[in-house]
């Protein structure tokens, strides 16, 4: 856009004069030369219509006049003894000059900003998501003003010269820092790993209660949660302890429970992905609400009525996007306590089914106890057994060896008494003979 004018008037003596203008955007003012007919060869004329309008250098003769003006809206241009023969031509210029003094003005609140911005990234010995987040903002901010076309192409291309140089040297900063962030994220997925393989051990040799389990793996998880990763070795982590979760559910309450259609999976993926959501819509409104106090601070200093109107116009438009962004986001939290409650009652009824497996693995274990008592007891009596069999076996031998030696016995001596006695008498009777 043009900042000089040249055109023809007459003075206030009706003399033909010719008018140049010229805007000082800096200071709000334009000087305005007349030079007589006299000195206005077409030469020179031809000098200020083409070289001086286009920025090169022109000697001005020495016959002239010079008086400087206040830029404004609703006064005339022009002093009240220079008439022109297009006075259209002027008008158009007050205004699209008055637009000009306003984008040079912005131009320049942005340059500021833009400098303290600078001032910090220079400090910076490492990277800052704060000071990235800020350029970023102040650089959609600046767009915003070049889509409306509030901004004059070489301005923005100022601007976004000076951005591009921080936004790289931003980069170097954040790559470094992604490397270190890089090696801290690979130890603490080794770690993960590591303590994801000693529960994998304990469900695959029975050694611990899937209930102890299961609350160990919800103590990794929050911990997961907590841990910052890279995108490639959080999604690792997350694999094997989503695996061990359905595993241990699995060997719980059977396959229907680790099932991706199950409820308590559903409603879990549901609220972390709510979580993000809210997260990220409190830090948009956060963004915005920023800008908004940006805006009003500065509509306060603002100079002009044009400059007043565009951040008046941007105020209303960044209240009517918090206001919908809030809505949005009071809809979200409703939802998020309607699952935090269904959670609850999910918690709950995981609670019981701890006591009900806790009195049952009880009732088990007391029962594993009596039959164990009981195989005792029989082992015990089996031996008994053993011992009086064996006694009876020994009893009822000595029985039916007895009754034989008592009947030889009672032979021999019935023989051996009655031979004697037959002797004993005869010899009686030979005695008595003789």
């Amino acid at each position: 856009m043009k900042t000089k004018l040249v055109l023809w008037g007459s003075n206030a003596q009706d003399e033909r004069v010719l008018i140049a203008m010229q805007l000082r955007e800096k200071e709000n003012k334009v000087d305005i030369w007349t030079f007589p007919e006299a000195v206005a060869t077409e030469d020179f004329v031809q000098l200020m219509m083409n070289d001086w309008r286009d920025d090169k250098e022109v000697a001005l003769p020495e016959e002239k006049t010079h008086q400087v003006v206040e830029l404004t809206v609703t006064d005339n241009l022009l002093p009240e003894d220079l008439k022109v023969e297009k006075g259209d031509i002027v008008l158009r210029a007050q205004t699209e000059w008055h637009f000009v003094v306003l984008s040079s003005k912005m131009y320049d609140m942005y340059k500021n900003e833009l400098d303290a911005l600078k001032e910090k990234v220079e400090k910076l010995e490492k990277f800052d998501n704060s000071v990235w987040e800020n350029l970023k903002g102040f650089w959609d901010k600046v767009q915003d003003q070049v889509r409306d076309k509030n901004l004059f192409r070489d301005h923005s291309n100022a601007l976004r010269e000076q951005t591009n140089e921080m936004f790289t040297h931003l980069k170097s900063l954040r790559a470094k820092m992604d490397d270190e962030f890089e090696t801290i994220s690979k130890e603490t997925m080794e770690k993960f790993h590591s303590i994801l393989e000693e529960i994998e051990e304990k469900m695959e040799s029975g050694k611990g209660k899937l209930s102890q389990i299961f609350d160990e793996l919800k103590e990794i998880q929050q911990k997961f949660r907590d841990s910052r990763f890279t995108r490639d070795h959080r999604a690792k982590v997350w694999k094997r302890l989503d695996s061990a979760f359905k595993n241990v559910k699995e060997k719980r309450f059977g396959k229907e429970a680790v099932s991706d259609s199950s409820p308590v999976n559903r409603i879990q993926r549901r609220y972390e992905g709510l979580l993000a959501a809210i997260d990220k819509m409190e830090k948009s409104i956060s963004r915005d609400q920023s800008d908004l106090d940006f805006q009003k601070k500065k509509v306060e200093s603002t100079d002009g009525q044009l400059e007043a109107q565009i951040r008046q116009a941007k105020i209303m438009m960044i209240e009517e996007r918090i206001r919908s962004k809030e809505d949005k986001l009071n809809e979200m939290v409703r939802t998020r306590e309607e699952l935090d409650n269904k959670m609850k009652a999910l918690a709950e009824k995981e609670a019981k089914q701890k006591e009900k497996e806790k009195l049952e693995e009880a009732k088990k274990a007391a029962a594993d106890k009596i039959a164990q008592e009981i195989k005792e007891q029989e082992e015990a009596r089996k031996d008994d057994v053993e011992d009086l069999e064996k006694a009876a076996e020994i009893i009822k031998g000595i029985e039916e060896d007895s009754p034989a030696e008592e009947s030889t016995q009672a032979t021999a001596e019935d023989a051996g008494t009655s031979t004697p006695a037959s002797t004993n008498d005869e010899s009686t009777e030979g005695e008595e003979k003789n």
